[in-house]
């Protein structure tokens, strides 16, 4: 009797890929490919990162992260890896593992941590996850689940089968799982001792990504916003500090450590903090409320009233405070005359109301793609680029009830004035030593931080929701 086509690929299946014993916990899990491709893929993969997760240009600052991580690394289940540690110039809470040890730690967390060894602790937690080899078992999960779904599509003749296994897969495969997480905190936190850090500060971490999530959600509810979801996507999202999954995972770490002095390195980190920008930087832009400045391309556009600007590294987004209308700016080469190149983008698409554009020196070209769901698009050239600008409404809305608006946005596109210069400086950190009588209240007078400064600080800090600053001790400021 022959073998079901089913059973053929399961075996098949089986023969690709395998159980392995995990070099950081001793445990068998299935995997699909070998260390030397796990090492291709997270060099493709970094690859790829690279140009999404702009790179910060302060070299001693990444000299320093990468001293720190090393020597967490060197005491991890997987020494014999070369790890690379970057930070990415990136306000966002946020720091993540890709498979063959390349780890990155975006600056707005940095700004929000400690101590050195805090900074140990998120990368010996993302070392963790590098040691247990999770990215290679979530990779060699969602290839099998792609292989079961085509062996269930083509058994049964039903396409809808495949589709359906791939859900589940994706179901499955989705984030790292809460299990794996506390294992690399567990991993992370031996890494700590076995440094001479003081394990304590895995716990320290959660507190500060804990009050990053309390604080959020205070100041959503204040303006009557939705909560929002978390940027971080480890375990710090998943449990509290006291949560005893993680007490028991960090415990066996502080016996490693057995008394031994454990180093926190406080001042060091803060020293390389100094001057850290806070919020945007200068070589990504800036916002401020609704205006935004760029000081490396030379420009300035405003957005209006009450709209929230989104800046990524690829693109500028403008939204209505209801999320009904978008405006993005992209930059490109500028080709041809402005017309000849918002044409050639259409690709024999029409252009209707087209107008070209004379604003502050500049040359421009706009017009609307009519249809059900029209667009206003526009482009304006500044010497050898070309901004591109698409708006469009959602919901059913016409373009006429935003178009003005855009129309506003585009117009406001104008070259850097002298004046503006200082504008599209960051806000930085300042790192001083509190006196005696000081408070938040007071400091947060003299901040540019803004809104809600005060609170901002204490969460600077590690005194959120209260608390006042201890004479002597450093603060962060920001200037």
């Amino acid at each position: 009797m022959k073998q079901p086509l089913f059973a053929v690929l399961l075996l098949g299946l089986i023969a690709l890929g395998g159980c392995a014993t995990n070099p950081a916990t001793g445990e068998s899990n299935f995997v699909m490919m070998s260390e030397q491709q796990e090492l291709d893929l997270g060099l493709r993969a970094s690859q790829e990162i690279g140009k999404e997760n702009p790179r910060y240009a302060d070299e001693k600052l990444q000299a320093y992260v990468q001293q720190v991580g090393e020597r967490v690394a060197q005491h991890s289940h997987r020494s014999n890896l070369k790890y690379q540690f970057t930070v990415v110039d990136s306000a966002d809470i946020n720091a993540f593992a890709l498979p063959g040890g390349y780890i990155y730690i975006h600056r707005g967390l940095l700004a929000y941590l400690g101590s050195e060894a805090e900074l140990a602790a998120v990368l010996g937690h993302e070392v963790g996850h590098v040691t247990a080899r999770h990215g290679v078992q979530q990779q060699s999960q969602s290839m099998a689940w792609g292989v079961l779904g085509q062996a269930v599509a083509i058994g049964t003749g039903v396409g809808a089968a495949g589709d359906l296994t791939n859900v589940l897969g994706s179901a499955m495969v989705r984030g790292y799982g809460r299990d794996m997480e506390l294992q690399a905190d567990g991993l992370g936190a031996q890494y700590l001792a076995r440094s001479g850090y003081d394990p304590q500060a895995m716990i320290e971490v959660v507190k500060v990504l804990k009050s990053q999530e309390d604080f959020a959600r205070d100041q959503a509810a204040q303006r009557g916003q939705p909560t929002p979801t978390s940027s971080y996507h480890g375990v710090f999202d998943t449990h509290p500090d006291n949560d005893r999954r993680l007490q028991e995972v960090v415990g066996p770490a502080r016996a490693l450590a057995n008394g031994s002095a454990q180093q926190t390195n406080r001042e060091v980190f803060l020293q390389h903090l100094d001057g850290l920008p806070v919020g945007d930087s200068e070589a990504t832009g800036v916002r401020r409320g609704r205006h935004f400045y760029h000081a490396g391309l030379g420009f300035a556009l405003s957005f209006p009233e009450d709209w929230v600007v989104l800046n990524q590294p690829d693109v500028l987004v403008g939204q209505s405070a209801v999320q009904q209308a978008f405006i993005a700016m992209q930059l490109e080469r500028a080709e041809g005359t402005p017309e000849a190149f918002l044409r050639a983008r259409l690709r024999g698409q029409g252009l209707a109301e087209a107008e070209a554009l004379q604003q502050a020196g500049l040359q421009g070209y706009t017009g609307v793609i009519p249809g059900q769901a029209a667009k206003r698009v526009a482009v304006i050239f500044k010497g050898s680029q070309a901004f591109l600008f698409v708006a469009a409404v959602k919901g059913g809305a016409s373009l006429e009830s935003a178009d003005a608006q855009f129309l506003q946005t585009i117009k406001s596109f104008h070259p850097l004035a002298a004046d503006e210069r200082k504008l599209a400086q960051p806000m930085r950190l300042q790192m001083v030593r509190a006196k005696a009588g000081q408070t938040y209240a007071e400091l947060a007078k003299n901040s540019p931080l803004p809104r809600d400064a005060e609170a901002t600080l204490r969460l600077l800090n590690h005194q959120y929701p209260s608390g006042q600053p201890m004479p002597g001790k450093w603060l962060k400021l920001v200037h």
